[in-house]
């Protein structure tokens, strides 16, 4: 007992002593000191309580507290739900502009934490207090309707900030996994904890066990609304972004080539498809809520523990994700688990089928709590898998888009409109209509109250599990094409360091820091080139090694990836030296030398011949694919010269931008002397001089935006032969390591 007590004294000072190290500085490999982790887990449990209150409130066929609370039948929620999905789109695409370009120094999400969170809450506290009661259906479908086209901006804005911030906070895909699934912890909490107080508070407010009152909502809603925006603030003020690209790196593409280049994103598809797919398989959500309100199986206290108990299924895949994407990669985790979610679900259906009334809620939080399990691994590493996708997208386009992905994922939105009315159908054709509820004795403008009748309750109910059976085995299949592993995403990680460092070297805004770091990585990359490296996982080598040989395996693996990783960054460092490159390079200075004016009367590619290319290899479909693109590029800058400059092509004067981002900085120090003065009148001014530089960096932005799409072919060259030109400098920046690393160990 002594010697057990002792170690765990000496754990306790050992991670006490890490947690004081790490504070401010994160270890070696990693990128998020632990006050980051602790800010974006603490703090996000706010932004969650906010998220998940005004979830309750966003139109969906299935919301129960505008279907049952304010009693807006299914095929009237449906209406206008639709309605405020296609007002979403603008909003969206607004968004996706403001993140991907707008300048924003404090980063492309962190902002959007703070001052998307008190909006969001205040539209929240409005909705509940709304006198539905004394409305008719129209201008209950008109209220609803009007708040969430608020929410679509806002809310959507928060969450999508919430979720996405992990992602630009590290580039490490393992440190990422390891943080959401912390991260999921903390978020977690919200529900759970909303979960246990809402019967709770129903009894008290109430005097009845039902959870469908408008009072509980008003009572408990808006005190976690305005806690949730006040630890937001945790979020912002302990968070730094830290992306791989250059310090100078500006977005060049247009919205619309940004839409292209999410296009050929392979992996972006899968994964929305495998969305789009499965939109069944949340069909048995409302079972519990549904057993408990009109079935009476439990009581409140109960209810409270049942809801709790499930909560906590999602906490053992929140732990455990990370060890078994470490095992077995987020691939075969995302197949191995869907699978098991198909199982699970399917096992509810004959215990709402036919267990006893009295047992039912028992035997259904089993099958609920092992399903949750299984289900939320994929949960939980999804945002992680969103992150390598984001990775992947930077790696083929050169610029680094996130916000662009919500736009593209409108797709998915209007798939759900196509197949919303699938789920109020199948609530029609189980029984859930106005004409059952009536041949029951029960008013037939609430049809929910079908519900209350045994038979029709258990026969509805497995008519959901198998839609969900349905929709979660479709859901599974893209998954089988994902291939993006860890070690592909840290080998583009790698390519993106060595790309940053280069243009950071011509900038001259190079730290030594990013040089010692990248130039290790090239110089790794070479001395593997010629090393044969077997795969750990080969049967021969297991078979040959053993279990005595566990260590070696270990490190073996390790050389393994790292030999993929430098396969990256060799293909990137000797680009130029393909046959590919050279005729690219030879496009390139054709355009230079005819000069950015000429750019107007470019042909290099013609849209049909390209088409009519071969396409047999690899090698002939990327080619194909190439001259397409080129052929595409040089049509639109036609268009937009055409369109924006009808007397002729005026160059962009770039130093713009430098004078109005030093501007802002000086605004921006001047702006906290005056507030720390307290000089109300100074500051006043200072605030709206901060509105007039935004509105003309925005300007320019959007000008420089034009400019690009029109002058695209020439900028891209220009970019090519800049990039063979930084490359040929690698013994220069060889010279620059060895100083910097002395420098450093000094």
């Amino acid at each position: 007992m002594e010697i057990n007590i002792k170690n765990l004294k000496q754990t306790a000072v050992s991670g006490l002593a890490k947690l004081k190290l790490y504070w401010k500085e994160p270890p070696e490999g990693r990128y998020m000191p632990f006050k980051e982790i602790a800010a974006v887990s603490v703090g996000g449990m706010g932004v969650r309580f906010i998220v998940t209150v005004v979830s309750y409130m966003i139109l969906g066929v299935g919301n129960v507290l505008i279907g049952n609370t304010i009693g807006i039948p299914p095929m009237s929620l449906y209406f206008i739900y639709v309605i405020s999905v296609l007002a979403g789109f603008p909003l969206t695409t607004l968004r996706a502009r403001i993140i991907d370009y707008s300048h924003n120094k404090k980063g492309k999400y962190r902002p959007y934490i703070l001052s998307m969170s008190i909006p969001t809450a205040i539209l929240g506290i409005g909705f509940v207090f709304m006198p539905y009661t004394k409305m008719t259906l129209f201008w209950k479908c008109f209220t609803v309707l009007a708040f969430n086209i608020g929410f679509q901006f806002f809310y959507n804005f928060l969450n999508d900030a919430n979720d996405s911030l992990i992602n630009v906070l590290s580039p490490n895909t393992y440190e990422r996994s390891d943080v959401f699934s912390i991260k999921s912890i903390t978020d977690s909490l919200a529900p759970s904890i909303m979960n246990i107080i809402v019967p709770l508070v129903a009894k008290l407010v109430t005097g009845e066990e039902t959870i469908y009152d408008m009072r509980v909502y008003r009572a408990l809603y808006p005190p976690l609304l305005v806690v949730g925006s006040l630890m937001s603030i945790i979020v912002y003020a302990n968070t730094k972004e830290k992306i791989v690209q250059s310090k100078t790196h500006v977005v060049q593409m247009s919205f619309m080539d940004t839409m292209r280049a999410v296009a050929k994103n392979k992996y972006f598809w899968i994964i929305s498809l495998a969305s789009c797919l499965g939109f069944l398989e949340g069909s048995f959500g409302n079972i519990l809520g549904w057993m408990y309100n009109y079935q009476n199986v439990c009581n409140a206290g109960q209810y409270a523990l049942i809801t709790t108990i499930y909560g906590n299924a999602s906490l053992w895949a929140m732990i455990f994700a990370p060890i078994l994407i470490r095992k077995i990669g987020k691939k075969n985790l995302l197949v191995f688990s869907n699978i098991l979610n198909i199982a699970f679900i399917a096992i509810m259906y004959p215990v709402v089928k036919s267990a006893p009334t009295g047992s039912m809620v028992w035997m259904f939080l089993i099958c609920l709590f092992i399903n949750g399990v299984v289900s939320q691994v994929t949960v939980t590493i999804t945002p992680s898998i969103n992150g390598d996708i984001r990775d992947y997208q930077q790696y083929i386009s050169g610029d680094r888009v996130d916000g662009i992905f919500s736009v593209a994922g409108l797709i998915g939105s209007i798939w759900t409109l196509a197949t919303g009315s699938i789920l109020p159908a199948i609530y029609d054709k189980a029984g859930l209509n106005s004409e059952v509820a009536q041949s029951l004795g029960y008013n037939k403008n609430n049809i929910y109250d079908v519900l209350y009748d045994e038979k029709y309750f258990r026969s509805i109910c497995g008519v959901l599990i198998v839609a969900s059976v349905i929709g979660a085995t479709l859901n599974v299949i893209p998954y089988f094409f994902y291939d993006l592993s860890e070690t592909k995403q840290k080998g583009m990680i790698a390519v993106l360091k060595v790309r940053a460092m280069f243009e950071d070297y011509r900038s001259g805004n190079l730290k030594d820091k990013d040089l010692i770091e990248t130039v290790e990585i090239i110089k790794t990359a070479f001395e593997l080139e010629n090393k044969e490296i077997f795969a750990p996982y080969k049967k021969k080598i297991k078979a040959e090694k053993g279990k005595a040989y566990k260590k070696e395996l270990k490190e073996l693996k390790k050389l393994y990836e790292n030999k993929i990783v430098s396969d990256y960054v060799l293909e990137e460092i000797r680009y130029f030296g393909s046959d590919e490159s050279k005729l690219e390079v030879e496009r390139a200075e054709k355009i230079i030398a005819g000069g950015i004016k000429a750019v107007g009367k470019l042909k290099t590619a013609d849209l049909a011949a390209a088409k009519a290319l071969p396409k047999n290899t690899k090698a002939e479909k990327d080619f194909r694919s190439r001259q397409i693109e080129i052929a595409h590029i040089e049509e639109s800058s036609k268009k937009a010269i055409k369109k924006n400059y009808p007397d002729g092509l005026e160059e962009f004067d770039e130093t713009v931008f430098e004078k109005l981002f030093a501007a802002e900085d000086n605004n921006e120090k001047e702006l906290k002397a005056a507030y720390a003065e307290n000089d109300k009148a100074r500051t006043a001014r200072l605030r709206q001089q901060k509105k007039e530089i935004a509105a003309e960096i925005k300007k320019a932005t959007n000008y420089f935006s034009i400019y690009n799409r029109a002058v695209k072919p020439y900028t891209d060259a220009e970019r090519l032969l800049q990039r063979r030109e930084n490359y040929e400098k690698l013994d220069e920046i060889f010279a620059l390591y060895e100083n910097a690393k002395a420098v450093t160990a000094e």
